[in-house]
């Protein structure tokens, strides 16, 4: 998504190292693009650890590319915050195009390139397209709310902070205004998401530890 500022902390950087040493082994014998998701509820600090862990690969000669599931929502943001207004109960999987996801990730595994995406222009609330070429990149970063539903991955990983939690960062971030209506929307994003840890591969607690499944 075009114009999103991120702030990468510290503790943002600690989990991704945590992260890349716990994938690293299968990394290094995996054949063709490893695929993996970084998942959890708004603010948790998905996009931030995804950006410090392609940092991490790239410095180790593995090149990363980061797809964002903000691109993939059927509505620009802005527009789509107007819709959720009129029918709060759109909140959920079906706001975004994982089909689309779905269909671009088998792409890039097949060897399609380029691949045309949806890119989101948030500044000017728009959704257009743009053609990456994934042919340089070795891992494919997907990071967002719902990307634990995506198929065709190779480890899933889920951050377990809740809207309690990332109170602090969705703050800093200021990117919604922080209001009863938005709280409404969290726990309903909660309810939904906090059932796809079960999903994940790594576990990255609220104190920002991976935690490898077993």
């Amino acid at each position: 998504m075009r114009d999103d500022i991120l702030i990468i902390d510290e503790i943002h950087r600690k989990a991704a190292s945590e992260v890349f040493e716990m994938i690293l082994p299968t990394l290094k014998s995996h054949k063709g693009k490893f695929m993996m998701t970084i998942a959890g509820e708004s603010g948790a600090g998905k996009s931030e650890i995804a950006s410090a862990l392609a940092e991490l690969m790239r410095k180790a000669n593995i090149p990363a590319y980061i797809i964002q599931q903000d691109d993939y929502f059927e509505f620009p943001p802005k527009t789509n915050a107007r819709i959720r207004e009129k029918d709060i109960g759109r909140i959920g999987p079906r706001e975004v195009r994982i089909d689309l996801i779905n269909h671009n990730l088998s792409s890039i595994l097949s060897g399609k390139d380029p691949v045309e995406k949806p890119l989101v222009i948030f500044s000017e609330d728009k959704i257009t397209t743009e053609e990456v070429s994934f042919e340089p990149f070795k891992v494919i970063i997907l990071e967002g709310t719902y990307t634990t539903l995506a198929e065709n991955i190779d480890c899933r990983v889920f951050i377990d902070r809740d809207m309690n939690d990332t109170r602090a960062d969705r703050l800093k971030r200021n990117r919604e205004k922080q209001d009863d209506y938005l709280e409404q929307i969290l726990r309903i994003e909660h309810d939904i998401i906090s059932r796809h840890k079960e999903r994940a591969d790594i576990v990255i607690t609220r104190n920002f530890t991976a935690v490898k499944k077993s």
